[in-house]
């Protein structure tokens, strides 16, 4: 059997060396007969082998030297679009973005023409570190430093600011969406018939009435009649979540539902730091039902009005009371609380309806409706009285009654 080495080789004494493993090429030297020494390498080889490497060291060299010299060139003069643009591109900057992800999205739509050129205009700009989120109107090629110019100010943001006054009803928040939105009121409507994707809480039962938070907002180009008001139960979220309003429900012994129905009274019914006092009449008037003065009315001009269908007017006339008596919401002729909120209460209503303040209060009056001066009184006599400096602002500022 062959041991892999070549026939002429088998005749070698066994302390001969091994070939250098250049195989075909046998030693010139070798004499028949003699010991055989060591096999010089031929010049021709030994040339080829490093004109070899010398080939592949320069291709290495000059790879390395081309990959070198064309990032240089990328950093040195980063492609960019002379502007000033055309068409319009609304560009959405979410929080938490870096110049990185912006610029690669902004070449992506064709606003600048390389991230590097928007990359060095950000880090070049001493206003980037104020970026706000938003929408923003930019142009298709534009010159990088513009579009981080247009980014950097707040005041180019594409939006719709919307502001929500405390104490409106559903009706009257519709009417103002309507008003600075490109919407309709029947696009509003229609959500609010399927409330159930809003996040509404259950106890809520799909009545948005007392959840629509008042607040501003900003509301961007893509904003629907859902997300909108979706923003506004969400808003309302955190503001329960503040009042730590389910907590402060079972603590008093009412349902969260009971709590918003009431910050909702206090919310139509007083002014800073009279609500909490308002709150707690309300809660005295509920939980003494029998005590001879009150009988477990309210007797709250707000929900009467609501039942009316219309906006506050601060002094009911009987025949007003009178025409919707056997509404719920009729507070001088049902006991206890009407079945929902009656309007949007803000921070300060939730808070007091939440965290009421200590009294025997039964009664109050609002005797100045311009500066909202409020006295409260657990006699009926006192508060008699109170009613009657009311009707004398009244007599002089009918404006406001």
């Amino acid at each position: 059997m062959s041991d892999g080495h070549d026939a002429e080789y088998d005749d070698a004494p066994d302390d001969a060396p091994d070939d250098d493993g250049l195989l075909g090429v046998q030693d010139p030297a070798y004499d028949a007969g003699r010991r055989r020494g060591r096999r010089r390498r031929s010049l021709p080889g030994c040339l080829a082998v490093l004109i070899a490497l010398a080939i592949i060291v320069g291709g290495f060299y000059v790879v390395v030297t081309w990959g070198i010299d064309k990032v240089r060139d990328q950093f040195d003069s980063a492609e960019d679009y002379p502007g000033p643009g055309r068409g319009n591109v609304t560009y959405q900057v979410v929080s938490g973005a870096t110049a990185g992800s912006i610029g690669r999205d902004l070449k992506a739509a064709g606003v600048v023409a390389s991230v590097d050129a928007f990359i060095e205009a950000a880090n070049a700009s001493p206003d980037w570190s104020d970026l706000q989120a938003g929408y923003f109107a930019l142009k298709k090629e534009m010159a990088a430093a513009d579009a981080v110019e247009v980014l950097v100010d707040p005041g180019n943001m594409v939006k719709d600011t919307v502001t929500v006054p405390e104490g409106l009803r559903v009706v009257d928040i519709v009417d103002i969406l309507a008003k600075k939105t490109e919407y309709k009121k029947a696009d509003f409507e229609k959500v609010l018939d399927n409330p159930g994707d809003l996040g509404l809480p259950s106890y809520a039962e799909g009545n948005p009435e007392g959840y629509l938070f008042p607040a501003t907002y900003d509301f961007g180009p893509d904003a629907t009649p859902k997300s909108m008001l979706t923003a506004m139960v969400t808003r309302w979220h955190q503001a329960a979540e503040d009042a730590d309003l389910e907590a402060a429900a079972a603590e008093l012994g009412y349902t969260p539902a009971e709590l918003m129905t009431i910050a909702s009274l206090v919310q139509a019914e007083g002014r800073g730091d009279d609500m909490p006092k308002i709150a707690r009449v309300i809660y005295n008037r509920v939980e003494n039902p029998d005590n001879g003065v009150t009988n477990g009315l309210l007797q709250v001009d707000a929900s009467v009005n609501y039942a009316l269908q219309r906006s506050t007017i601060a002094v009911l006339t009987q025949a007003e009371i009178d025409s919707v008596a056997d509404s719920p919401y009729n507070t001088y002729t049902q006991v206890g609380l009407p079945p929902t909120p009656i309007e949007a209460p803000g921070d300060d209503a939730i808070e007091a309806a939440a965290h009421p303040a200590d009294g025997s209060w039964l009664f109050y009056v609002t005797v100045n409706l311009r500066t909202g001066e409020t006295k409260f009184t657990d006699d009926y006599q006192e508060f008699l009285g109170f009613k009657q400096e009311l009707q004398e602002y009244c007599a002089t500022q009918s404006d406001r009654c």
